[in-house]
């Protein structure tokens, strides 16, 4: 018998996410999810008239293809699915992850050369398909969430089907604040950020997009970051965890990059990836009451409540400054106190202090209005 959960979430990607309708074409792509979950898939979007492609992938396949690629591999590749995602008007992206850390072992210049070779696919599916990207949950996330999988799989069912039109109601006031405004500053312990944002408009995330959801994005003008920021969460990237990441930024670009551990030198070959890589592509205030640690998964921790992310490289979506890279690194840092705490102002006015929203308009944001 299938998870009655399966159902509501396929229900919800469908009809609310992807917001499809008869006749139109969607990619459903799986990567270690069970069957039971494409099955409801398919099944609901048949049930809008809808025609669902499905492709399914396994990591261990992918991490092997991707550990002895090369030129001709990866351009390959990128005609297939560029022939492919040409043909859809929707995406939907479920990722398992048995092992958080299967990618570890792949040569940087072999993962460069991979996500710059296939850039234009994911450009195509993010600029013009209606997509949305989700994780499944495996008992290696609830291990990283430090939890049972019993427990961890009813929190991901909890907060993957919340209300969402009710978040993008309390959303509507944040985005209006972010458009008209110039400044950001961010001030916390070890972070004392400036930089501005007129003219880029701004992207509520509540949804439609990923899932689970709780975002408001802009980014940065392309030079005008200045200062140093330090990260308070741990971060996987390319397989990769680190942790304690500082950066400074001059004239926009990040000059110094440091971490914890051993990883420093992986952080800067990542950030050297191409020029576009020590720039920044995105800021963004995280809301979703039901998330309030990380577990190093960047689609839940990007969107704890009382969070921020500043991401290194390329915004995946509208708005943009303009920067082009094959990077997208969303670095969290929490401000609730209990986390160091921290300021975000607009202009001359403060918006959010210690993690909660302080303007009258945004109070719906805050986690007791929101659950």
């Amino acid at each position: 018998m299938t998870d009655p959960r399966y159902s509501r979430l396929a229900k919800l990607l469908i009809e609310y996410s992807c917001a499809l309708k008869k006749g139109e074409t969607v990619l459903i792509d799986l990567s270690d999810t069970p069957d039971a979950m494409a099955v409801e898939l398919i099944r609901a979007a048949r049930a809008v008239g809808a025609i669902p492609i499905v492709e399914t992938r396994n990591s261990r396949v992918t991490r092997e293809l991707q550990i002895g690629t090369d030129t001709a591999h990866a351009s390959l590749v990128k005609t297939i699915e560029m022939a492919r995602i040409k043909k859809m008007q929707a995406f939907i992206a479920i990722r398992g992850s048995h092992n958080a850390g299967e990618n570890s072992d792949i040569p940087s210049d072999k993962s460069r050369l991979y996500a710059k070779t296939l850039r234009p696919v994911l450009d195509h599916r993010i600029n013009k398909t209606r997509w949305c990207v989700l994780r499944w949950p495996t008992p290696s996330m609830a291990q990283g969430a430090n939890m049972s999988t019993e427990a961890f799989e009813n929190f991901y069912f909890d907060v993957c089907t919340m209300d969402y039109a009710k978040m993008a109601t309390a959303c509507g006031p944040l985005e209006k604040r972010m458009r008209k405004a110039d400044r950001v500053h961010i001030k916390g312990p070890g972070t004392d950020l400036t930089f501005s944002i007129r003219g880029i408009g701004a992207k509520p995330c509540e949804g439609q997009r990923n899932i689970p959801d709780g975002e408001c994005f802009t980014c940065p003008t392309l030079k005008s970051s200045e200062g140093f920021i330090a990260f308070n969460t741990p971060t996987l990237y390319a397989g990769t965890k680190f942790e304690g990441i500082r950066l400074e930024l001059k004239q926009g670009r990040i000059v110094r990059a440091t971490c914890q551990g051993g990883s420093e030198k992986k952080l800067n070959e990542i950030l050297d990836t191409d020029s576009g890589a020590r720039s920044i592509g995105e800021f963004s205030l995280g809301f979703n009451p039901y998330i309030q640690n990380p577990m190093c998964d960047i689609l839940f921790d990007e969107k704890i409540a009382g969070s921020l992310h500043y991401t290194p490289g390329q915004a995946y979506d509208d708005p943009g400054n303009g920067n082009k890279s094959a990077v997208h690194w969303d670095m969290v840092l929490i401000q609730r106190p209990e986390w160091g705490s921290g300021e975000v102002w607009f202009d001359s006015e403060l918006i959010r202090k210690d993690g909660l929203f302080l303007p009258k308009d945004l109070l719906p944001l805050n986690p007791k209005n929101l659950r």
